[in-house]
């Protein structure tokens, strides 16, 4: 056997006891006969480099320095879930789904692990990329460090799809989390707090080799990409392991919400039996066709909701209230609290949200409170013990300034919250509204974080977000921890961002009420900030989805001079601030005003890219037939209720080649 044949041979094999050990949990060698075979492919690959192989087992041991981490877009978003606490969350959600699917809907049950989220992109069966979450549309490339995870799979088993992203959780089991410990222990170092995030740091470690001595696993749960060869989410998790995936077994197929629920309540009192972290039980609608019916909202799928298990509750005092001022006024109370141990993490501080929370509970310095973490995420006060309470107590006052510039504070009819008015001269809005304007969803400047921002306005080098781009390199060596490399970055970062797209420069300027969804709009319909710097109220109002509360505090916002003055200053700078020529080639308004529902199976285009078809051109795709439809889009296997309805309302109803010939 010629020395190629042996190096492949070799991969094959340790490829094979890697899956039987790390997936199936049934090793076929013992630890030492499979290090001398590695050893063996180590010293064979190092003397042959004419057949290297990026993702030979050998790369298992880690080894890459990686410096910067890459940013890089999601071919397909990573969604949030909606969260649900009771049987009267999912039956509403189940209703929610019966009024736009035709027929039986079934359900599958999966375990929430509480991990770092992770996507990994196959081509042609071999690993490309591994990307995390991040914002959901961009995550960082941690490529390196995902090979040294063993549960991994770099070359794919079986029949598999040519090109796929597939979703799942980096976690660090319970018995893995105590021996990292035990060694640190013994090391007189530190311990680590818990094991999500443990794993969540592990995947941002510079050295791949100190990741591969961690013992993390991936558990994957989704398939995303076009023309899979599967029809449903519990088909495509048997698929998944069959390719070589660890996919956990613990999950049920549920025709109806009671199944849910019974499994909800099996895991609630079992989960602390498994080896990870878990919080929750993930419900998803099985069928892959029902699930793009359904679509998404801006931030999660309509299809699939999580189900999170009974907070855990601790009793801790409160030491003090104190108030924060955000970047748009709102004045935020918070809870410095007597630091407790809550769900694996330290609690010193939970939000009180405003004067009427205050007011409902009845929380005073020195009472001894009830804190749970909501969705085991965000700390909050849900009671006081009154029986704990000091005789002495005073209720709160509310403050009636503001406690960084002194302001007389207003709370406007309508709303929770009391606001600082003082937008140009309160310290904490400055910087507030230039960190929201450097954020990753805005203009994502590589090199400038928040802190570095506080520095900025603390030293006078900026007073708003358009003076960073009169920055250069010697105005911010001086600064604290400032090197010569970072200055270089920072402003390399801030010039980059001039590419930055017109919508998210939209979002960034941070005009109160225009999120993420909101900015694209209006981008897309003014195309020109200047168009919408001159709309009025009556027309902002006219565009599908914009309310009276956003149109008003859009018209607020350009009648600032100040506010002028900075997108003036923008505009000076090069920042985009319309649309580009590339985009508005793509779109047209031939479909404006135009309703359309889609449903059933397409020949020519997917789901996702006729819905992008149509709202490129000025139409706009809704889940549900009504009154407001103008179309329905009929493709291969609708549901007769849908074409009924439409006969009923007189909906017309075409097909795809329709809209491609009316756009032609």
């Amino acid at each position: 056997m010629n020395t190629k044949a042996i190096i492949e041979s070799l991969r094959t094999e340790l490829r094979e006891h890697n899956y039987n050990y790390y997936v199936l949990d049934q090793p076929s060698i013992d630890d030492f006969e499979f290090d001398m075979k590695l050893k063996q492919l180590q010293d064979l690959e190092e003397k042959h480099p004419e057949f290297y192989d990026a993702n030979s087992p050998t790369l298992r041991v880690g080894g890459e320095i990686t410096k910067n981490f890459d940013t890089i877009a999601h071919r397909y978003r990573m969604y949030s879930l909606d969260n649900s606490y009771s049987k009267e969350d999912l039956l509403d959600w189940e209703k929610r789904i019966e009024k736009v699917i035709d027929g039986a809907v079934e359900f599958v049950c999966e375990l929430k692990y509480d991990g770092a989220s992770i996507s990994l992109t196959y081509e042609n069966g071999n690993l490309l990329r591994a990307v995390t979450r991040g914002d959901g549309s961009q995550g960082d490339d941690v490529t390196a460090n995902i090979k040294t995870i063993r549960s991994v799979p770099l070359q794919l088993q079986g029949d598999f799809p040519k090109s796929f992203d597939i979703r799942g959780e980096i976690v660090l089991p319970y018995e893995g989390f105590r021996k990292m410990n035990e060694e640190r222990l013994a090391a007189g170092e530190e311990l680590y707090r818990n094991p999500r995030n443990t794993a969540s740091g592990s995947l941002k470690l510079q050295d791949s080799a100190e990741v591969a001595k961690r013992p993390l696993e991936c558990l994957l749960y989704n398939i995303t990409g076009d023309r899979l060869g599967f029809e449903t989410q519990f088909e495509s998790l048997e698929k998944a392991r069959r390719m070589g995936f660890k996919v956990p077994e613990a999950s049920k197929l549920a025709k109806s919400v009671d199944e849910v629920l019974a499994f909800v309540d099996y895991w609630d009192e079992h989960r602390h039996d498994l080896p990870y972290e878990t919080d929750g039980v993930v419900i998803k609608v099985n069928n892959l066709q029902q699930q793009e019916e359904l679509g998404y909202t801006s931030k999660a799928p309509r299809w699939a909701m999580a189900y999170k298990f009974k907070a855990e509750q601790v009793s801790t005092r409160l030491n003090e209230i104190t108030y924060q001022v955000g970047r748009t006024g709102a004045i935020t109370p918070v809870a410095n609290l007597e630091p407790v141990e809550l769900a694996g993490t330290t609690v010193k501080r939970a939000s009180l949200h405003n004067a009427d929370q205050i007011e409902k509970l009845d929380i005073r310095e020195g009472d001894e409170v009830f804190v749970e973490k909501g969705g085991e995420i965000i700390p909050k006060i849900i009671s006081v013990d009154l029986s704990k309470r000091p005789e002495d107590s005073e209720p709160t006052q509310y403050i009636t300034h503001c406690p960084e510039c002194g302001s007389k504070l207003v709370r406007q009819e309508g709303d929770a919250k009391h606001y600082c008015m003082n937008y140009n001269g309160c310290k904490p809005q400055i910087i507030g509204r230039i960190q929201h304007f450097i954020s990753r969803k805005a203009m994502d400047i590589e090199g400038l974080g928040g802190e570095t921002v506080a520095l900025l306005v603390n030293e006078g080098l900026i007073s708003n977000y358009s003076d960073l781009y009169d920055l250069k390199k010697e105005d911010v060596l001086p600064l604290e921890r400032m090197a010569e490399k970072s200055a270089e970055n920072l402003i390399k970062g801030i010039e980059s961002s001039k590419e930055i797209p017109f919508e998210r420069v939209l979002f960034a300027i941070g005009i109160r009420f225009v999120g993420e969804t909101v900015a694209k709009k209006l981008a897309k319909h003014y195309k020109t900030i200047d168009a919408l710097a001159a709309a009025s109220v009556e027309e902002l109002i006219s565009v599908d989805e914009i309310g009276e509360r956003i149109a008003q505090s859009v018209v607020d916002f350009f009648e600032s001079t100040e506010n002028r003055v900075y997108i003036e200053k923008l505009k000076k700078h090069g920042l985009q601030l319309e649309i580009s020529a590339e985009k508005l080639a793509n779109q047209t308004n031939r479909l404006d005003g135009g309703t359309f529902v889609i449903s059933g199976v397409f020949e020519t285009l997917s789901r996702t890219e006729l819905k992008k078809l149509i709202e490129d051109n000025g139409g706009k795709v809704s889940s549900s037939i009504s009154s407001k439809t103008n179309y329905l889009v009929a493709g291969a296997n609708m549901g007769p209720s849908k074409r009924a309805k439409a006969e009923t309302l007189n909906v017309p109803i075409i097909s795809e080649q329709d809209v491609l010939d009316i756009l032609k």
